[in-house]
């Protein structure tokens, strides 16, 4: 997912070396984090089977809210995984976490479910909406 648009020169989603990073300590981790929301406008969720409970990713989140970045959550659990299996659908990452009013992020920030069901159709819709997703985060930002 992450090179997403890379065949067709038309990618939205910087590279990143988070496979290097995680191995590190949590305070590389985070520094690593904090550097990356310093160049980007919008943090793009991939949401599969286990996003909701992985603590980099309520770290990534709770800070780009913080710092007032453009959210968005999409789900991948249609898109094969290596084994070539589809996964469940995982829990909404954002219900878990609360604005400044005590109100879930998940009211405010879009998740784009593919209302495809063949990982191939599934891929193409990610790829074919990615792009008004993020303008649509970055604009809806004001709303939490």
């Amino acid at each position: 997912m992450r090179n997403i648009g890379k065949i067709n020169g038309s990618s939205v989603l910087s590279d990143n070396d988070w496979e290097d990073v995680r191995k590190k300590s949590s305070t590389h981790i985070k520094r690593w984090i904090n550097r990356q929301m310093s160049t980007c406008s919008c943090l793009v969720v991939l949401i599969g089977s286990q996003t909701s409970s992985r603590e980099w990713v309520k770290y990534e989140i709770e800070k780009a809210y913080k710092l007032k970045k453009g959210i968005v959550g999409i789900r991948i659990h249609k898109l094969k995984d290596q084994k070539g299996k589809q996964s469940r659908r995982g829990r909404n990452p954002f219900y878990s976490i609360l604005n400044e009013d005590r109100k879930r992020l998940s009211n405010f920030i879009t998740v784009y479910d593919s209302h495809f069901s063949s990982s191939i159709r599934v891929y193409q819709d990610i790829e074919e909406n990615m792009e008004q997703l993020i303008e649509k985060a970055i604009v809806d930002r004001k709303k939490y």
